[in-house]
């Protein structure tokens, strides 16, 4: 590990000299307002970046904007050896410039890049000392934020065993929530259940995924049963996560690496994400609270100068003068899918006693959860939960997606929407192969919330698969928290997916149309509780000799006596069946002559 990190640190940067190279042209006032590109040896020999004097990029800015995006895709997922940089004017102008060093991979233009982003509520305070800027470092002291920390790696800082399976992937995204309640406030809004989401696409056709099973066994439990392309699994904790860092990215000696892989111990989510297009991995965790006092660090620049870091210090504040209240046209702006509803829109999950082999999840909503969000008064609204269901509990798919009106209101219930994953009704636990299922149900809702009663609960019925025996009779499992949010259709001509802090991939706005706005309702555990997580106790046979009358192999005898009574009568009703039918017809013929005699 040190000699390939001096190897890094030693080779020449293909960015560096590229940016020197193409800003000395960009300096003049010909292309004082231009877009740049690269493109690479095979495509210029092949497909021809300019034919006829003409940039391939378009001719004019409305041109190049349009074509900036596919292109840029079109770039890397096609070649990987840089050798130059075209330029486009404004005015249509085009230069190929020809980099002066020998050419490089695009991969080695993506290297570690790391931001840093602190979000304050409108009541923390903060004072100008407490972030403090010099030549090579921030300092932050006692900051009260929200955190959210990310890093971007290309291939050559990754481990072998990471790059071989990203390298035959399309798409990967993974994330972890933490089982303890937590706070989400804006521009972090979006919530998923508990555990670990793991969601994948391969490369090609022929790819299988056991790479990246195996791979997942050592990053967080070899427990791990990923035999399909979707997954979740409960992971109270990431600490094998945080192990394989320290052992993969970390030497010995740095205890500062060390010291900050185990921060992710604390963190309320996770996530990574990898795509074939931008050939790049990202991995980022959230903070919804400071530690202790407030964060205290001192974020430096890389010392060797190849790495990026970015940090942000954002706040939210009222609007309070004239001039802030007015609508105005503004330059930048980053609609948002996901936003947090107040403190006390919240819901309560729990299951009734007794639970049984059908148990009803039940969702309490108080009067605050069920008023309508703050969307456009011409969006159309609807409350909706998410369930992510081990393979032990499921569903009945015929019995949530019926139309009976009567079953639908005496459970609250609108309509099923989604489902995926294992859906058989029959199969025991041990015969299922894949995690568990999705379910996205819309919930119906009061037409005048403030009139209802103080809660308001929605039931789903589930089932129960049998699970293997223990010597006790049962068995626990847990179900993760469903989340609870309001869907609205967004306003006409609105653009979603620019926000750079709203996430996705989750699993469930997928489910969704791509103008749709997400509220989202904060989870609340009864007093005593302080996990998302309901435990359940679920009846087994006992495997204990001595617990009773009911007892295994009384089972199994049992059984054995009940099945083959229930073979003899069913025998002797066949029997019985065809001795009537065998004897019934001679006597009603014997019968008729001797009618005939009579009558002679």
């Amino acid at each position: 590990m040190d000699g390939h990190r001096r190897d890094q640190e030693s080779r020449p940067s293909c960015a560096m000299h590229a940016i020197k190279e193409m800003c000395s042209y960009l300096r003049e006032p010909t292309y004082a307002k231009a877009h740049t590109n690269i493109f690479t040896e095979r495509q210029y020999l092949q497909e021809g970046i300019c034919r006829q004097g003409e940039c391939v990029m378009g001719l004019g800015e409305k041109n190049v904007i349009r074509y900036q995006q596919p292109w840029s895709s079109y770039l890397i997922g096609l070649a990987n050896t840089l050798t130059g940089v075209v330029i486009c004017g404004e005015r249509g102008q085009q230069l190929i410039l020809p980099l002066t060093h020998p050419p490089c991979h695009l991969q080695d233009l993506i290297k570690m890049r790391r931001r840093i982003t602190f979000v304050q509520r409108p009541e923390s305070p903060f004072h100008v000392d407490q972030a403090v800027l010099t030549s090579d470092a921030l300092s932050i002291t006692h900051l009260d934020a929200a955190r959210e920390e990310r890093a971007t790696f290309g291939f050559d800082e990754l481990p072998a065993e990471i790059w071989q399976v990203l390298k035959s992937s399309h798409e990967l995204h993974i994330r972890w929530a933490t089982e303890r309640p937590y706070e989400i406030g804006a521009p972090f809004s979006s919530r998923i259940s508990p555990g670990l989401h793991v969601y994948y696409t391969p490369g090609t056709a022929r790819e299988t995924g056991v790479g990246l099973c195996s791979l997942l066994k050592t990053v967080f439990d070899e427990s791990l049963e990923c035999q399909s392309l979707r997954y979740y699994s409960r992971l109270p904790s990431p600490q094998n996560l945080v192990a394989f860092i320290q052992h993969k990215f970390c030497d010995r000696s740095d205890e500062k690496c060390v010291h900050h892989a185990e921060s992710i111990l604390s963190a309320d989510s996770v996530d990574v994400n990898y795509d074939s297009i931008s050939h790049a991995l990202t991995v980022s965790g959230y903070w919804s609270t400071s530690p202790g006092q407030g964060w205290t660090e001192q974020i430096r620049k890389h010392a060797a100068d190849t790495h990026q870091v970015e940090v942000g210090l954002l706040g939210v504040e009222s609007a309070t003068e004239p001039e802030e209240l007015k609508m105005e046209p503004t330059l930048f702006s980053f609609p948002s899918r996901h936003h947090p509803l107040p403190a006390d829109a919240t819901y309560t999950v729990s299951f009734p006693a007794p639970t049984g082999l059908h148990p009803t999840l039940t969702i309490s909503m108080p009067r605050a959860s069920l008023r309508r969000p703050p969307a456009p008064p011409d969006a159309t609204c609807a409350l909706h939960t998410y369930l992510t269901l081990p393979s032990w509990i499921f569903g009945d798919k015929y019995q949530l997606s019926t139309t009976d009106r009567l079953f639908l209101s005496s459970h609250n219930l609108a309509a099923l929407r989604a489902v995926a994953g294992e859906t058989d009704l029959e199969a025991p636990d041990w015969v299922v192969s894949r995690w568990g299922s999705n379910w996205l149900l819309e919930l119906a809702t009061p037409l005048r919330p403030d009139t209802s009663p103080e809660e308001w609960n929605a039931s789903i019925p589930l089932h129960l698969r049998y699970l293997t025996p223990s010597e006790s009779g049962y068995r626990s499992a847990a179900v993760p928290w469903p989340i609870v949010f309001w869907a609205c259709t967004a306003e006409d001509g609105t653009k979603m997916g620019v926000n750079p802090f709203d996430r996705v991939n989750l699993g469930w706005e997928g489910l969704f149309g791509a103008r749709t706005m997400f509220y989202q309702l904060h989870p609340a555990p009864a007093e005593g509780k302080d996990r998302l997580v309901e435990e359940l106790d679920v009846p087994v046979l006992r495997l204990r000799e001595d617990a009773g009358f009911f007892q295994s192999k009384t089972i199994e005898l049992g059984t054995v006596v009940v099945v083959g009574l229930g073979l003899l009568w069913v025998l002797w009703k066949l029997g019985l069946v065809l001795w009537i039918a065998g004897t019934g017809p001679s006597t009603r013929a014997q019968k008729r002559t001797d009618k005939h005699r009579k009558a002679e």
